[in-house]
């Protein structure tokens, strides 16, 4: 199938933009302020989602390979008017560009859970014999919702959380995680609450077991965005305040 994108291309696109940022240059403002680009293995069949005014939405997963060995395993939202989904199959090679979105769901106990998926724009299928390069690539261009919170792990390695909130069409606003390491994580750590940050990076995935209150163990999946380079442009944004943040991504 021809790709209706060219990753490289899209990958200058980004690295240009954060460098005009981070120099305080001339950039294009028109550029979409959350882009994600993925190419990656599919690991499971489209499952029906939702439709919105007659086009439905399925969702399936896709791993990306590390260099370490490892890979990361993200859900993908995609409509059925991008691909034939009844011709995918696990193990196909699916390369995709679009945005990290996110929205609250009512858990078990009635709290609000932050789901996080990526949201299709463009996808083709790498036929067998076409080169392969893997990629997870992500540009964010937000506020800080919530005050960041620097914590160093048992090994001595410098962690940063922050959330962003990051604006969309029509209105809304996608509520995205992300984690800083090194001297990111201590440059971000006394950031406030609505200042500009863009960040750039890759989308990671993380296993772990949650307690619930019964006393039982779950395994769950938390996914943000690891970051790689970020500016934070000393633009503040008063209106957004903290009781406006999303609700837990744990």
């Amino acid at each position: 199938m021809e790709k209706l994108f060219d990753f490289e291309i899209l990958k200058q696109v980004i690295y240009n933009y954060f460098n005009a940022i981070a120099n305080k240059l001339e950039y294009n403002d028109y550029i979409q302020k959350n882009i994600v680009l993925i190419c990656g293995i599919i690991k499971s069949l489209p499952q029906f989602s939702h439709t919105v005014i007659g086009e439905s939405f399925y969702n399936l997963m896709v791993a990306i390979p590390r260099h370490s060995g490892a890979e990361d395993l993200l859900p993908v939202t995609i409509s059925e008017r991008m691909l034939d989904l009844n011709s995918l199959s696990v193990g196909q090679t699916i390369s995709l560009t679009g945005q990290f979105r996110s929205y609250n769901q009512v858990n078990e106990s009635g709290k609000l859970r932050l789901i996080l998926t990526v949201f299709a724009k463009d996808a083709a299928i790498i036929e067998p014999g076409e080169s392969i390069r893997y990629e997870n690539e992500i540009l964010l261009d937000g506020y800080i919702c919530k005050a960041p919170t620097y914590r160093p792990t048992p090994s001595g390695r410098e962690i940063s959380d922050v959330m962003l909130a990051v604006n969309r069409s029509y209105n809304k606003t996608d509520y995205i995680p992300a984690i800083l390491w090194g001297r990111n994580a201590r440059y971000s750590a006394g950031s406030q609450i609505g200042e500009r940050m863009v960040v750039v990076g890759r989308i990671q995935s993380r296993s772990y077991e949650k307690a619930l209150e019964s006393g039982e163990t779950v395994k769950r999946t938390a996914y943000e965005v690891s970051v790689s380079n970020m500016v934070i442009t000393g633009q503040n944004n008063c209106r957004l305040e903290e009781q406006n943040s999303p609700g837990s991504a744990a």
